[in-house]
């Protein structure tokens, strides 16, 4: 027989499988509806964004916990600062007391049921009323002390106190707090500063608390395992040791004595040896390379403080540089770490720059002092070197040591770099400052102008002698400063131009002293008429000797050397025209003589075009003869231009024969017949109208025999118009003797007859310009 529960048994029994059923169903809509929601999504209107939210959950949460605590911290102050004076001393007490309490232990049960930043905004409340509550024992029980002394210590407290309870709630809860052990660090800054100066122990004393707090911070940002600490460590590093160093930079700028420079550098040392420590280990490259370069340049300034006050003040940059100097060989031999010692070599080549920023002032007297003798020439013999080139500009100060910096810098880069890619660059960099401390030598040792002058000389050979472009160019330089020193003196002016022209012209061959040699003894010829008392027309032909003589050794030049020669020798010829403008018949002999040069240059077949500005110069010079003689006739001025140009024209046919007849004749043709037909209808004469006739009609008749545009177009204008020319007095008679109807009636039949024959006239007229197509 089959077994049946008791009746209470199976109502239990049916129970719990109902109940189960309820709880299976409950799953299975849940997940029907999830799935239903999958294969239907909603989706958003065409061209509208969905809704995006603006904050997160978790930001708008810790918005709500820090304002919170502010609004918190803001009424206890208040409460605090305010309205203190209601309370007694026990009611005091008791409200602080609770109030800190609790905000510092109600963290532990919020971090153990994982509510951190609720913990994190109370537990900065509690650090801000335990501020408070050293701040209420100082007004209620320790008013009398010093203030300043009473902040130090309390600050040390408070940063004790604080690192402390960080490390004990993360003890206890196991989370720790990220606030107090930070916050407690910020605070530690406070306590040997605030301490130094309760204890007023002047600059010095400042200056030691901010390196010693922020060599502290440099150990703690050091430490791998500080976690969130290193943040706040490394911006006390920074921010103390910056306004430590400065503070030491100018105690050691203003020390009075080399006891007080001495602390300084003491100081300055202490902040290199933190630089340096952070430098050697610093895990980031860029860290440590810039804490590096910092570390150098404040060794070179801690040993250069006493030195600089013990000296006189010229020695204060060549004592750095010789320091920036050694701390490169020093770094050199030492087995640093790479960037330290990159580091270093930064800091010696800023230091080593600083002094070339340093000599800048007295190598550009002395580069561009010269210049001011072009307004002052043969004015006189100046004392010394140094007025020679300081006649407008002041000379600097404390440079009597500028050539040792220079040399120095010079030496150190053509010893020091070995790179293969980078010594070709730095050798010509030494070159380019070893030239600079020469170029200023003979200023800064005051030596007498001739002694000067030939300083600059020899300088000026030596360097054109190593025939390379960059001594070529510096040679270029010296040689310009040397030609304006001269110009003091008549005998040194010839003197100096006449070496320069002389060494420049060995040198020939390279492009660069060609040119000069050129520029050189054209300066010279003009320095030698000046001398002889010649006057500017006269000189010009002197000066005519150079393109002259340019233009013969040209030929013998290669390559960009013959064409700058060329060039060089047509400003020569272009500078003796301006000498000569003031004489019109020296003038026109001086342009006739260019044009023979040209011509003689035309003569080679590679310079063929020359002879068209040969030609050009010949003209010029008719032209201005004329003009002196006082010929007014045009044809005098145009017939030498035109005839030429018709030679060339013809000549151009003969090659060309489909060369434009406008292109070939018409220039030559325009040039003589067109101002020749003004003069003819201003002349009141008949001889200038039929000469002009009889040629515009041979221009004519040959156009048309040779079927040519240029002369048939030109010739038969240039005739109609001479032609009506000589019309016009008898047409104004017969106007006046017609009577007044007469022209109307007149016009009337001519337009009768355009009308009538219109079709005719347009067939004549394209007839017409088909033929002149035809023709060249």
């Amino acid at each position: 027989m089959t077994h049946l529960p008791p009746p209470s048994e199976e109502l239990r029994l049916l129970d719990a499988e109902l109940f189960r059923l309820d709880a299976r169903r409950s799953q299975l809509l849940a997940r029907r509806a999830w799935l239903v929601s999958q294969l239907t999504p909603v989706r958003p209107l065409p061209g509208v964004a969905p809704p995006r939210p603006e904050t997160s959950g978790p930001g708008v949460q810790n918005v709500l916990l820090v304002l919170g605590g502010v609004l918190l911290t803001i009424a206890a102050t208040a409460f605090t600062v305010v309205s203190w004076g209601h309370l007694g001393i026990g009611g005091r007490a008791l409200v602080l007391g609770v109030l800190t309490a609790t905000a510092l232990a109600a963290p532990l049960p919020l971090l153990r049921r994982a509510l951190g930043a609720t913990a994190e905004s109370v537990a900065g409340l509690g650090l801000a009323l335990t501020v408070l509550d050293a701040y209420a024992l100082h007004r209620v029980a320790l008013a009398d002390t010093d203030g300043t002394g009473y902040a130090a210590l309390a600050s040390a407290v408070l940063a004790v106190v604080w690192a402390g309870y960080g490390l004990a709630v993360a003890r206890r809860s196991g989370p720790a707090l990220r606030l107090p052990v930070p916050a407690a660090l910020a605070v530690a800054q406070l306590p040997l500063l605030l301490g130094a100066v309760a204890m007023d122990a002047g600059p010095y004393g400042i200056t030691t608390a901010l390196l010693v707090t922020a060599a502290c911070d440099t150990l703690l940002a050091l430490r791998p395992e500080a976690g969130t600490v290193r943040g706040v460590a490394t911006v006390g590093a920074f921010g103390m040791g910056a306004w430590g160093t400065a503070g030491a930079g100018w105690l050691s700028l203003t020390a009075s004595g080399p006891g007080a420079a001495a602390r300084a550098s003491a100081l300055l040392l202490l902040a290199a040896v933190i630089a340096l420590g952070a430098a050697w280990r610093a895990p980031q490259r860029a860290v440590a390379l810039g804490t590096a370069v910092t570390a150098g340049l404040l060794v070179v300034a801690a040993l250069g403080g006493a030195p600089r006050a013990a000296l006189p003040g010229l020695w204060t940059v060549p004592v750095h540089l010789a320091l920036g100097v050694a701390l490169l060989a020093v770094v050199r031999a030492s087995r640093a770490p790479q960037p330290v010692r990159d580091g270093a070599l930064w800091a010696s080549g800023s230091v080593q720059a600083l002094a070339l920023v340093w000599a800048l002032p007295a190598v550009a007297v002395a580069a561009l002092g010269p210049a001011a003798w072009v307004t002052r020439v043969w004015s006189g013999v100046p004392g010394d070197a140094r007025a020679a080139v300081a006649a407008t500009l002041p000379w600097p100060a404390n440079a009597a040591l500028v050539p040792v910096v220079l040399g120095s810098v010079a030496g150190v880069l053509a010893l020091a770099v070995r790179s293969a890619v980078w010594r070709p660059r730095a050798l010509d960099a030494a070159l380019g400052l070893a030239w600079a401390g020469a170029l200023v030598l003979p200023a800064t040792l005051a030596t007498p102008y001739v002694a000067g002058l030939v300083l600059l000389g020899l300088l000026t050979a030596g360097l054109f002698l190593l025939r390379r472009p960059v001594p070529t160019v510096l040679a270029l330089i010296t040689s310009v400063d040397l030609a304006l020193l001269s110009l003091a003196s008549e005998a040194a002016t010839l003197t100096v131009l006449a070496l320069l022209t002389a060494g420049c012209a060995v040198l020939a061959g390279r492009l660069l002293p060609a040119v000069a040699a050129t520029v050189y003894a054209t300066a010279l010829a003009c320095a030698a008429g000046a001398s002889l008392g010649w006057a500017p027309e006269h000189t010009a032909l002197l000066v005519l000797a150079v393109p002259a003589a340019a233009a013969l050794y040209a030929p013998r030049a290669e390559g960009p050397t013959r064409v700058a020669v060329e060039v060089t020798g047509a400003v020569s010829g272009l500078v003796a025209v301006g000498l000569a403008l003031t004489d019109p018949s020296m003038l026109a002999l001086v342009l006739a003589l260019c044009g023979v040069i040209a011509a003689g240059t035309a003569v080679r077949p590679e310079r063929r075009e020359v002879g068209y500005a040969a030609m050009a110069l010949f003209v010029l010079a008719s032209w201005v003869r004329l003009a002196a003689w006082e010929v007014t006739d045009p044809e005098a001025y145009t017939l030498p231009v035109t005839i030429p140009a018709l030679l060339v024209g013809h000549l151009r046919r003969r090659r060309d024969p489909r060369a434009s007849s406008w292109t070939a004749y018409g220039p030559g043709l325009a040039a003589t017949m067109l101002p020749s037909l003004l003069a003819a209808w201003a002349d009141p004469h008949w001889q200038r109208p039929l000469l002009l006739g009889l040629g515009a009609l041979a221009v004519t008749l040959l156009g048309g025999g040779h079927n040519l545009q240029a002369p048939l177009l030109l010739g038969g204008s240039v005739l109609a118009l001479d032609a009506l020319h000589e019309l016009a007095p008898y047409l104004v008679q017969l106007a006046d003797t017609l009577p007044r109807w007469a022209p109307p009636a007149l016009a009337g039949l001519l337009l009768l007859a355009l009308g009538a024959t219109y079709e005719q006239r347009l067939r004549n007229v394209r007839h017409l310009r088909q033929r002149l197509q035809g023709m060249h």
